[in-house]
């Protein structure tokens, strides 16, 4: 039987059976003192985090010895909450916001990737620019600026995105120039929403990078690289300009989803460095009963390079604080002028968008709404 091609979401799902009983096994047992929780946390960190190396080359720490540095702060009578701060110390070492200490006390966190950034996103000037009439559909928000620029926020990828409401909302907006598609403070949530949409602004099967995971206990243990593409979707395609504005607080899935959008032809990534976070988290336990979440399979771009500390724009923009005073978002404002250059500019004819399994002749016949030179509709595959 003939197999078709295995999408991210499912590469990552065979991944995560290969960690998730990883995970599950321990070769060491550790007392419930505070020298025994710090010796647990540190070897699930030693043995199980994908960053390791990579962390100590860019942050310039050495873990083995904040093994000795923290275990230094601990004694026999420490309350659980000082022994939750130290902890959450040695963790914050990592600057990895999918690293996370999980208490009845509090929840241990790093969020320094967006804290230490400007925002770049005014939430209510962003509401200005969609009015009161916008759409929404799977958690999407979409209107049409005055200049026939389709404008589509989307603020998590947390909410299921199903394939009727991108149809519908790529229909709606098929007569417009070019798309701004602003993602800013989108903190991530299901892949299966970032593979959904991504598939809607290609063409063809476009690599977008690699995943490995860990074999071993070893900082450098990992398998091969499992390459990952998007393929296009059998409903509505996008045909034009799309400029997608980012920020810090772009995170995990919306990273992801930045990665995939800057091999798309059409695409142009706008605004701040992304905050990162290409890791999957897993979760283990320590003899306190403290839920620790760490980074346990590592994602590329693709080329490889890592983008666990984020993503730069194509094009950088920032908010600018003075004509937001004016109702004036700098950032639209300046997506808004690429696209009309860029509409200005482009004269190139693409050939006609087809079906897998189609010959070109069949394709190319009456399929006029399928050609990248057509700005008046959108792409209908198989009609």
């Amino acid at each position: 039987m003939r197999k078709g091609p295995v999408s991210i979401v499912k590469r990552i799902l065979l991944l995560s059976a290969v960690l998730l009983a990883a995970c599950q096994q321990s070769d060491y047992e550790y007392d419930d003192t505070p020298r025994g929780n710090l010796d647990a946390l540190w070897t699930i960190i030693d043995q199980r985090y994908c960053f390791l190396t990579y962390k100590e080359e860019q942050l310039g720490f050495k873990w083995a010895e904040l093994k000795t540095k923290y275990g230094a702060r601990l004694n026999p009578d420490m309350s659980r909450a000082q022994l939750f701060e130290v902890l959450c110390q040695m963790l914050s070492e990592l600057r990895d916001g999918h690293v996370n200490l999980s208490t009845s006390l509090d929840l241990g966190r790093n969020w320094s990737w967006k804290e230490d950034y400007p925002d770049n996103l005014d939430t209510e000037l962003r509401q200005q620019y969609l009015g009161t009439d916008y759409h929404i559909g799977s958690g999407l928000k979409y209107t049409i600026l005055p200049d026939n620029i389709a404008y589509v926020v989307c603020e998590s990828f947390s909410d299921g995105i199903g394939d009727g409401n991108l149809s519908d909302m790529l229909a709606f907006l098929r007569l417009c120039n070019g798309m701004i598609l602003d993602i800013r403070g989108n903190g991530g949530g299901e892949l299966t929403n970032v593979e959904k949409l991504s598939r809607r602004f290609t063409n063809e099967k476009v690599l977008v990078g690699y995943r490995c995971h860990k074999t071993g206990k070893g900082h450098d243990d990992f398998s091969e690289p499992v390459p990952e593409h998007v393929t296009p979707s059998e409903g509505i395609r996008w045909q034009k300009p799309v400029v997608l504005l980012v920020n810090r607080s772009c995170y995990s899935a919306a990273n992801t989803f930045v990665r995939n959008m800057k091999e798309m032809p059409l695409v142009t990534v706008m605004g701040d460095r992304t905050g990162g976070g290409s890791g999957m988290p897993f979760t283990s336990e320590l003899p306190i009963g403290w839920s620790v979440r760490f980074s346990a399979s590592p994602s590329f771009d693709a080329r490889m390079q890592h983008i666990e500390f984020g993503i730069e724009p194509d094009v950088q923009a920032a908010l600018s604080g003075i004509l937001a005073t004016t109702g004036i978002d700098s950032m639209i404002e300046e997506a808004r002028r690429l696209l009309k250059g860029s509409l200005s500019r482009s004269s190139a004819i693409s050939p006609p968008v087809m079906r897998a399994g189609k010959s070109p002749s069949r394709a190319g016949a009456g399929n006029t709404a399928c050609r990248a030179d057509r700005h008046d509709v959108p792409c209908f595959p198989g009609h």
